[in-house]
């Protein structure tokens, strides 16, 4: 059997075929992604909001001042 050569070109294609196919992977899992993180953060942030007014609330001191 005679082994064909590969040549430049024929690597570069199927290369090209590969990158696009992922390329095109990535563009989809991307926008889902970055959705996930917006959400996510905006989770934290109003978690760390509620617990501040919390710890604020439980340590607030009440002084009380009498006139002699």
């Amino acid at each position: 059997m005679a082994q064909e050569k590969i040549s430049r070109a024929d690597l570069e294609s199927k290369f090209k075929e590969v990158q696009d196919g992922l390329q095109g992977k990535l563009e989809d899992k991307k926008q889902s992604l970055v959705t996930v993180a917006a959400v996510g953060g905006i989770v934290l942030l109003l978690l760390f909001y509620f617990l501040g007014r919390r710890s604020g609330k439980k340590k607030t001191t009440l002084v009380e001042i009498r006139r002699v």
